[in-house]
C-alpha cells in the first residue's frame, strides 16, 4: 500500500519499520518533532496490525483509590494532599470493601487500586486490604500499588522490596500499574516531581516485580515541561528494561491535566499530541506487547481515533476514578461494556474482552 507522506523524513523510516527493524534515538525525536501527523500515524497503524490485526481489546475493572492523603508534593498533581485538609479522605477497610461491591456486586475482572503516601496507615493496612478482597472476591484480578507507593510500603514494612513484593503477592496481590513513572529526564523531574522515586529506582522496582514473577504496566506523563528528547528518552529506557525482563505487558501514555495543580499555568495537551504520544509509543516500543488508549483522560472521541494510530487497548469500565477528576478531568467515570465494544467497532476494529494478564480474552458482541 502506498501513502504519500507529507514529511519525507517517514519515508526512511518506513523501511525501517516494515523490515522489523529497531528505531534509534534520532528516529524518535523525529517521529515527536514531524508536522505530519497522519504518516505518524499510518506508520504506528502498520506496527499495530502486524501484532495484533484489528483485535482491541478492554477490560471489565473497577478502580478504587483508598487516601488522597500523601507525605509528597508533586507540583502536577491534583489528588494528593496533606492531613487535615478539608478535602483529605482515608477509606477504612470495610469501606474499600464495601466499594468494591458496588458495582455490579463485584463482578469485574480487575481491581485497580493506588492512593497517595499516607504518613499513618501501617504495612498491615495493605496486606489487610488485598487480602479481604482477594477473600471476597477470589475471582478478580487485584492490580495495585504504583512504584513509588511500593517502594513506600517497603519502608513501612522495614523489608526488602522483594520481601514486601512477596508478601504482597501471597495476600493476594496480582501485577502492578504503571503510574509514578512521569518523565524519567532528571531536569523535569526536580521541576514537577523533586520528591518522587527517581527514575533509576522506578525502573529497580520494575525489575524486582518482574524477578518475582508478577507483570507490571508502564507510564509517561507528557504534555507539561519536558520535550520530544525526553519522550524519546523515557520510551527507551523502557525498552532496555524490557529487553531484559520482559515483564511489561501494556504501555499507557498519560496525558498532563493542569487544573488544581501546581502547574496550572500550563495547558491541557491537543488532540494532536495525544495521537502523536500514542503512535511514537507504538512504534519505539518495539518489545511492548501492548499500547492503550485510556480513555477517560483523553476523551473517548480521541481514544476511539487512536484505533488507527497504534493503540490496541482502550482500557476498561473504570469506575469512580478520582486522580485525573481532581486535576480537571471531564470524562465521566464509567463506560458500560457495549458502550466501549460500540466504539470499538464503529473505528473498524474486533472487540476482544480481555482479563489483566491478556490470558483469557473473547470475542465481545454487542
Amino acid at each position: 500500500m502506498f501513502f504519500n507522506f507529507e514529511d519525507i523524513n517517514l519515508q526512511a523510516l518506513e523501511k525501517k519499520i516494515r523490515a522489523e527493524e529497531r528505531l534509534s534515538f534520532d528516529d524518535g525525536v523525529i517521529l515527536w518533532n514531524s508536522f505530519d501527523l497522519l504518516g505518524v500515524g499510518y506508520l504506528a497503524n502498520i506496527v499495530r496490525e502486524r501484532m495484533h490485526g484489528n483485535d482491541t481489546y478492554f477490560i471489565h475493572n473497577r478502580h478504587i483509590n483508598h487516601t488522597n492523603v500523601c507525605v509528597n508534593t508533586c507540583q502536577f498533581c491534583a489528588f494528593g494532599v496533606k492531613e487535615g485538609d478539608p478535602t483529605a479522605y482515608t477509606k477504612t477497610l470495610d469501606e474499600i470493601f464495601s466499594d468494591a461491591e458496588l458495582y455490579k456486586g463485584g463482578r469485574v475482572s480487575e481491581f485497580h487500586i493506588v492512593g497517595g503516601l499516607h504518613p499513618d496507615l501501617p504495612f498491615q493496612y495493605y496486606l489487610d486490604m488485598i487480602s479481604g478482597l482477594k477473600g471476597r472476591f477470589p475471582d478478580v484480578h487485584i492490580q495495585a500499588f504504583t512504584a513509588v507507593e511500593l517502594q513506600y510500603l517497603a519502608q513501612l514494612a522495614k523489608k526488602s522490596l522483594e520481601e514486601t513484593l512477596i508478601e504482597l503477592h501471597n495476600a493476594g496481590l496480582g501485577s502492578i500499574p504503571g503510574g509514578g513513572a512521569e518523565i524519567f529526564a532528571k531536569r523535569v523531574r526536580r521541576k514537577i516531581c523533586s520528591e518522587k522515586t527517581n527514575a533509576e529506582e522506578w525502573l529497580d522496582v520494575h525489575r524486582t516485580v518482574h524477578s518475582v514473577g508478577m507483570k507490571s504496566n508502564a507510564t509517561m506523563l507528557y504534555g507539561h515541561v519536558e520535550n520530544a528528547e525526553d519522550r524519546t528518552d523515557h520510551l527507551i529506557r523502557l525498552r532496555e528494561l524490557q529487553d531484559k525482563t520482559n515483564g511489561f505487558l501494556t504501555f499507557i501514555p498519560l496525558a498532563f491535566h493542569p487544573e488544581n495543580t501546581n502547574l496550572n499555568h500550563l495547558n491541557s495537551t491537543l488532540g494532536q499530541l495525544d495521537l502523536r504520544a500514542l503512535a511514537v509509543s507504538r512504534l519505539m516500543l518495539d518489545n511492548f506487547p501492548h499500547v492503550k488508549a485510556f480513555w477517560i483522560m483523553i476523551t473517548p472521541q480521541i481514544a476511539q481515533m487512536s484505533l488507527s494510530f497504534g493503540t490496541n487497548d482502550m482500557d476498561g469500565t473504570v469506575v469512580e476514578e478520582k486522580i485525573i477528576h481532581a486535576a480537571g478531568g471531564v470524562t465521566g467515570q464509567i463506560f458500560h461494556k457495549n458502550v466501549i465494544a460500540d466504539m470499538i467497532i464503529e473505528a473498524g476494529r474486533m472487540p476482544m474482552e480481555r482479563d489483566t494478564l491478556y490470558e483469557e480474552t473473547h470475542d465481545y458482541i454487542v
